[in-house]
């Protein structure tokens, strides 16, 4: 098969076409045919030297990829040849044909098309997991997010602006301030052009940010727990740019200000499994109804039956619901089997 490899660190030169062996799925593992992969800031940084894990040359980047499945391996149960899959977290995606274990993939809805599906899961996942698991966002908190304009950056400020939040998205350039405004960030600071501590303070009334998510790394560290309030969590999860941070511990230990570290192919091997909790999401919801006219169906102030009606069929985009939650992008393009883990 043909990959796209990279033979030396360095510019995106170095990345070159070549003939390698076929990959052969093992027991619990699927062989996809690759219709799309994406770009992620991590192939970026790989390419280039400066990720915080090199692997040994030649090497095949890419992490993410949507294609068909062509064979699989022993012990694989309840995907086939000739389905539609997403899959994620294995390196090798710019290549004809990937191995990736059963277990961080999906079945990709047929309305999908492939380049979208591929480039949902790192960026979505990241800001799903930092946003709700680590910076348990809620209804009225302030959130600031780095780098908003980046790919997990874009996905954290709908994510966190469909929970309720009040965003505060950081970017580097004018170009940028109005994708992440129209995302759903209340406010938009330039790094190029404002004091972030001093704007934070004026949006908060002097309380600061209930959850930081630092993208960036560097000196971005050093401020995002500055900038944290009182009970504050402030998420790590990159440090692109690359270079060391020097913190003063008394910026967040007399605040009880949590920091918490994200890196998405080590969760996983923690043991971080984001597929959906059923393998019918679908079915589930719709049987939603029956749940609650069980659970309510005797009023305190009455005997009497509560009427349920359950539907069956497919069931239409609700746009009023999308729009009340926030997301605009992120009710478009992350299908319903796909949104179930989140």
């Amino acid at each position: 098969m043909r990959a796209v490899q990279i033979t030396q660190f360095g510019d995106a030169d170095r990345l070159a076409l070549a003939e390698v062996a076929d990959p052969q799925p093992g027991p619990g593992q699927v062989l996809i045919r690759v219709a799309a992969a994406s770009v992620n800031r991590a192939d970026l940084l790989m390419r280039s030297g400066r990720y915080h894990t090199l692997p040994p040359l030649p090497a095949v980047p890419g992490s993410e990829a949507a294609g068909v499945v062509e064979a699989v391996g022993e012990r694989v149960t309840g995907i086939a040849a000739g389905e539609h899959v997403l899959a994620w977290g294995s390196s090798g995606c710019y290549a004809e044909l990937v191995v990736a274990d059963e277990t961080k993939l999906v079945p990709i809805p047929m309305a999908v098309s492939m380049p979208v599906a591929a480039a949902l899961p790192v960026a979505w996942l990241s800001a799903r997991y930092c946003v709700r698991e680590l910076g348990q966002v809620g209804p009225g908190q302030v959130v600031l997010i780095h780098a908003a304009a980046s790919g997990v950056g874009t996905a954290a400020v709908q994510t966190a602006r469909a929970d309720g939040a009040e965003v505060i998205g950081v970017v580097g350039s004018a170009d940028k301030e109005g994708l992440v405004k129209d995302l759903g960030a209340s406010h938009v600071l330039r790094r190029d052009r404002d004091d972030i501590l001093a704007e934070v303070l004026r949006i908060t009334d002097g309380a600061g940010a209930d959850v930081v998510l630092d993208l960036a790394g560097g000196d971005a560290f050093a401020l995002s727990l500055r900038v944290a309030a009182v009970g504050g969590r402030v998420v790590a999860l990159a440090n692109v740019a690359g270079v060391p941070s020097t913190i003063d511990t008394r910026d967040f230990y007399p605040k009880n200000v949590s920091v918490h570290g994200f890196q998405f192919a080590n969760l996983q091997r923690l043991g971080w499994d984001p597929r959906p909790r059923s393998t019918a999401p679908a079915e589930r919801d719709r049987c939603r109804p029956v749940h609650r006219a069980h659970r309510h169906g005797l009023p305190d102030r009455g005997c009497g039956r509560r009427p349920s009606t359950p539907r069956v069929g497919p069931q239409p985009r609700q746009g009023g619901a999308d729009r009340r939650r926030g997301t605009r992008g992120l009710a478009q393009i992350w299908p319903r089997s796909l949104a179930a883990a989140f």
